[in-house]
């Protein structure tokens, strides 16, 4: 049984297509947007146009950006001898909204996985290796998730990268601050063992 309009349940699927968006929560949006006003819907289509239209890669480090190159890569303040590798453009707001990190990023939009058919050639690998053809890098730390997709990616990387001669570093991983080791997975309670430092007083 049809429940709604044939031009409402379009609307529903579209949004269902979104990444992490269930039946519910695209009903939601779907009667959010039309509960807009004209104007409110028509600044919301304007947007996501306009994003489309000039948001691409960025030329150096494929992050998202509307200006070559991003913002980041143009900033001369950054240190260019060290270069964080993350799986999406996510994970560089991230590693920013810390404030800890000074060097340069490099995405790679997504991480090898066999299984789903994602092989090196598919994610921004190649365009990491010209990056470190100029001999500016001294550093590459792997900031991939730690889950077998993005061990698996950044063991690849770290075997590209370590005959240049250039140091490769793997962020640590464990308990998070706040957490309960009952909640642990056994991945994250091995690489929190691992990973142990001594406590001296």
């Amino acid at each position: 049984m049809d429940y709604y309009a044939a031009t409402v349940e379009k609307l529903i699927e579209e949004f269902r297509k979104m990444p992490g968006v269930g039946r519910k929560s695209a009903q939601r949006m779907a009667f959010y947007v039309l509960g807009l006003s004209e104007e409110k819907a028509g600044s919301l289509v304007t947007a996501i146009c306009e994003a489309k239209q000039k948001v691409g890669y960025c030329s150096i480090c494929c992050n998202l950006t509307d200006e070559q190159p991003c913002k980041i890569c143009a900033d001369l303040k950054r240190d260019k001898s060290l270069i964080c590798v993350v799986e999406s453009p996510q994970d560089v707001v991230a590693m920013e909204k810390t404030g800890e990190f000074k060097g340069l990023y490099h995405v790679l939009h997504g991480v090898i996985s066999p299984m789903d058919g994602v092989k090196p050639e598919d994610i921004r690998i190649k365009e990491l290796a010209i990056r470190l053809a100029d001999n500016q890098v001294k550093e590459v730390i792997i900031a991939t998730n730690p889950n077998i997709e993005g061990e698996a990616t950044g063991s690849y990387i770290a075997r590209l990268i370590l005959p240049l001669g250039i140091k490769v570093t793997r962020i640590a991983k464990g308990i998070p601050i706040g957490g309960d080791i009952e909640y642990a997975d056994q991945v994250t309670l091995s690489k929190a063992l691992e990973n142990r430092t001594e406590i001296k007083g």
